[in-house]
């Protein structure tokens, strides 16, 4: 193994559990099925988003997805 394999392994190894984390922090949105069906449209349009601790939570979580898949798709190409 190469030096820069082992530091992209920790690098996704630390990025899964942040990714894992800000996943369990986040609250839940849905009600269920009939919440699905019924409130759609109102949490579409009648809700504002929220702000604060969720919307960064959402921010942590996307960016920890768009690493965890960049250095999955790295380490395959560079090192397959």
């Amino acid at each position: 193994m190469s030096t820069l394999q082992i530091v992209l392994m920790v690098i996704l190894a630390i990025c899964s559990i942040i990714l894992i984390i800000s996943i369990l922090l986040q609250s839940s949105n849905s009600d269920g099925l009939s919440g699905s069906i019924a409130g759609g449209a109102e949490q579409l349009f009648g809700k504002k988003k929220s702000r604060g601790y969720d919307a960064l939570l959402a921010k942590i979580t996307a960016v920890a997805a768009v690493l965890f898949i960049g250095l999955s798709l790295a380490l395959v190409t560079l090192f397959n």
